[in-house]
């Protein structure tokens, strides 16, 4: 602290631009996609002040137009991850005894400036690198970004203004200490906003860090990058590096020095790093700090009552927005007998209204690319196995091409069995799988939704009956973190909703809110007697 309490700005989620035709912002990211897509780019890592290069890169190519090149990467050797976790530690004492207030300067900066001049280059670079319409790139790597940034320097400064209370000639503070060590922070291609967020969010609060950002996220993760340096972000405090994910952990985990680790990503990969942690924990200097948010197989449930257009439209958004690559998009439906064929009836032709999937340039597409060939298989793989199989009916889409791009058409399959594979596994695409059960078995529906799926991210009810929801809102209190009522189960924003699940999808710990950021600190409680005894003697010892 400095030499007063400073009240920071009050935080206010960031106005969704429009982008209709003829408005300015439409006009401006256009021109930096073209710019960004018919150039190409040098991407280094960001290890202390150097800008490193290797002999080693790999090309990077828009999931939507996979045989063009807009830039290359290159690719972290074990030395490059020593020389980072160095520079993360040589920089922690500067920048942990910062006072807080210049920290919060530089993120509030850095917000202002995604809100302004940075605004068409991270959007038209998350269209390139991930496949987002202009849309869909505006609510995260816009927006979203935003809004973390503002709303965790508010969080920081009401954490530090929580004190204890003093008793008579004693004064309780708590300081919140950055942890001891660094902080690594492995973030996912699907969003811009995570992957800013995670190491963002332990630096806020003193921290340092190292960031591997997904292969897939990099042409927009250079932005990141160059957003926080024009802010001020020291050197050394978020150190960047790219490559081979088991090299890269392998060599972070074995640090004595590792305190913390932010992930966004596979439940797989997860529990493969909690278990390596827990494996490596006798070498550590501290008990690290674990935050994961996983995997999702989320749910919508209609009740009976549940208007039909309302249902239909809550699966086409959660379903297929950004092709079905949200962790909380819309994988498995329940639909009562009474009213399913007016329901996919509706589905159905909303889906014929789009465009065949294309490229976000094209902004009057609604669905673009996956992000990678190896998902476009594995997509794929199921959609012809639901085309065999007895117990299940693809009534929408089912049909793929990666010519191109990897497109796969929005698809929706029918099933008899409520346990049917693509009830249970997660896809992470365009592709919805829909069990109809009779309306008289609405309660017991609502114990297989709670008991199908490992996962408990998001899910959504539908109904006009208020019985109905109080009833599925203590059935379904375990399977899902974040749970909508009479909407889709997708779009939590910072600072309204905090987002995080529990079971096999994360530990919980709600980004967008203070607890996530209090699991960066290590708090100090410092006791101060003003008038010190001089004699050991209690009163009842006479």
């Amino acid at each position: 602290m400095g030499k007063g309490f400073f009240q920071v700005p009050t935080a206010i989620n960031e106005p969704i631009k429009s982008y209709a035709p003829g408005s300015p912002e439409r006009a401006e990211v256009l021109q930096q996609y073209s710019t960004y897509f018919n150039s190409t780019v040098d991407i280094p890592m960001y290890i202390g002040s150097k800008e490193v290069k290797t002999n080693n890169t790999k090309p990077l190519s828009p999931p939507h137009d996979h045989k063009h090149i807009v830039g290359q990467y290159h690719v972290a050797e074990k030395k490059h991850v020593d020389n980072a976790i160095a520079n993360a530690l040589d920089s922690r004492q500067d920048w942990a005894n910062l006072s807080w207030e210049q920290r919060a300067a530089i993120f509030l900066k850095a917000a202002d400036l995604i809100a302004g001049p940075y605004r068409a280059k991270i959007n038209a670079a998350t269209m390139i690198a991930q496949s987002k319409t202009i849309h869909q790139a505006e609510i995260d790597a816009a927006c979203e970004f935003i809004d973390f940034l503002r709303f965790n320097v508010e969080f920081m400064s009401q954490i530090y203004t929580e004190q204890p209370e003093s008793a008579e000639g004693i004064w309780n503070r708590v300081e919140y200490r950055p942890l001891e060590g660094f902080i690594y922070a492995v973030t996912p291609f699907n969003f811009t906003a995570i992957a800013g967020n995670l190491p963002a969010s332990a630096a806020m609060m003193g921290n340092v860090v190292v960031w591997k950002p997904s292969d897939s996220q990099i042409f927009s993760a250079k932005v990141i990058v160059d957003i926080f340096k024009e802010a001020g972000l020291p050197d050394g405090v978020i150190n960047v590096v790219y490559g081979d994910p088991v090299m890269v952990t392998d060599t972070v985990l074995s640090s004595p020095d590792f305190a913390g680790l932010h992930f966004t990503g596979s439940t797989f990969i997860f529990k493969e790093l909690w278990k390596q942690i827990g494996n490596n924990i006798h070498s550590y200097k501290t008990y690290p700090k674990i935050v994961g948010e996983t995997g999702g197989k989320d749910f919508i449930v209609a009740h009976p009552s549940a208007k039909p257009a309302q249902v239909a439209t809550a699966i086409v958004r959660g379903a297929f927005e950004f092709q079905g690559q949200k962790c909380s998009a819309a994988s498995r439906v329940y639909l009562p007998k009474s009213t399913s064929k007016e329901i996919l009836d509706l589905v159905k032709k909303d889906i014929a209204s789009f465009n065949k999937p294309g490229s976000p340039e094209d902004m009057s597409n609604f669905i673009t690319a996956v992000i990678h060939e190896g998902s476009f298989d594995k997509l794929a793989k199921y959609i012809d196995q639901a085309k065999q199989d007895k117990d299940a009916t693809i009534i929408a889409g089912g049909t793929y091409d990666k010519s191109k791009g990897y497109f796969i058409d929005p698809t929706v399959i029918v099933t008899t069995d409520p346990k049917y594979t693509t009830m249970e596994t997660e896809l992470f695409g365009p592709v919805v799988t829909i069990y109809v059960y009779d309306d008289k078995d609405w309660s017991k529906t609502l114990k297989l939704v709670d008991n199908t799926s490992e996962y408990a991210l998001t899910g959504a009810v539908l109904s006009t009956d208020r019985y109905a929801i109080e009833e599925a809102t203590k059935a379904l209190e375990n399977c899902a973190g974040n749970f909508y009522i009479n909407d889709k189960p997708t779009g939590a924003v910072v600072g309204q909703q905090p987002f995080g699940g529990a079971r096999a999808s994360g530990t919980n710990d709600k980004a967008g809110s203070p607890q996530n950021l209090l699991r960066w600190v290590s708090p100090r409680l410092i006791k101060e007697t003003f008038v010190t005894p001089e004699n050991y003697r209690y009163p009842f010892l006479g």
